[in-house]
């Protein structure tokens, strides 16, 4: 769940045009890519999920499998709040407990300052998204 919040928070920053943004694990080494069209793509650009403009996550099959709100909250595909992501880029889980941090220069990292990941382009909602939806 906690991946879920921080994948979804990293979506919620923005979807917008023109860029692609590769994602990395701890050991830099490329997991995915988000583009521009909201294409959710593995390390061997396989498509696994889609971001939508309007806060839909959705898998492959274009089943809805998350949102993110423009107020931060994270939702899974039943409404149900898993977390909430601020400005910050503090993501906390559904009691309002840090459980990550998205950091300005492309760090992702756990409730204890331990780095989970980078993105090479900042847009944290979209990092969290792709680490929590798409990267088990």
């Amino acid at each position: 769940m906690r991946k879920l919040a921080i994948l979804l928070f990293l979506i919620s920053i923005s979807v917008c045009a023109g860029f692609t943004q590769r994602v990395q694990n701890q050991n830099y080494q490329t997991v995915g890519y988000i583009n521009s069209d909201g294409r959710v793509q593995n390390q061997n650009y396989q498509t696994i999920g889609y971001i939508n403009n309007d806060g839909r996550v959705q898998n492959a099959n274009y089943q809805t499998i998350g949102y993110i709100n423009n107020d931060g909250r994270v939702q899974n595909q039943n409404y149900q709040t898993l977390g909430y992501i601020d400005k910050d880029g503090r993501v906390q889980n559904a009691n309002y407990q840090t459980i990550g941090y998205v950091n300005k220069d492309g760090r992702v990292q756990n409730q204890n300052y331990q780095t989970i990941g980078y993105v090479d382009q900042i847009k944290p909602f979209h990092a969290a998204a792709f680490f929590f939806f798409f990267f088990n």
